[in-house]
């Protein structure tokens, strides 16, 4: 088995949003249920399209589906804690992005959990899979790691 890759930094995020925990986000153990990070994951991801890419969810022809995801969790989260989520991008193809998203305790600069998460746009009305709408992929654009960072983000995942 291969060391652990260290957890993401803040300042390796180039869009970050502030988000609240909420009481019923803890588990019985007293910290944040691993299910709602993934509810982190989509609602910063969300959040970006929606203001930076122009995406209507309740109308836009195309919609992004996640397709894969996967969480490596560093240290817990418990109500009230304040959430800061990281958000960047290290691949996109015609009709898909590769999100990295890093989950921040507000005072802290160093991920509580990191992810990747895996969006295929689909036209609504056939469900097919369809090219990234011009102004979605420039706003993914300005989210993508310089190629020798995507490069070594990719040697880190194997």
């Amino acid at each position: 088995m291969s060391e652990r890759r260290a957890p993401p930094a803040i300042d390796t995020f180039p869009y970050v949003r502030d988000l609240g925990t909420r009481w019923l986000d803890n588990d019985i153990y007293g910290h944040v249920n691993n299910v709602v990070y993934y509810s982190y994951f989509d609602t910063v991801i969300a959040h970006y399209l929606m203001e930076e890419g122009g995406l209507d969810p309740w109308k836009s022809p195309v919609v992004g589906y996640a397709v894969e995801s996967g969480c490596r969790y560093h240290r817990p989260l418990a109500f009230p804690d304040r959430v800061r989520a990281g958000l960047r991008v290290v691949h996109i193809g015609r009709s898909s992005v590769r999100y990295e998203i890093g989950i921040f305790r507000a005072d802290d600069p160093v991920a509580c959990a990191d992810d990747h998460f895996v969006h295929v746009f689909v036209d609504r009305a056939s469900q097919k899979s369809t090219p990234i709408p011009p102004a979605i992929r420039t706003a993914l654009e300005r989210l993508l790691l310089p190629t020798a960072a995507r490069r070594h983000h990719a040697v880190d995942r194997k």
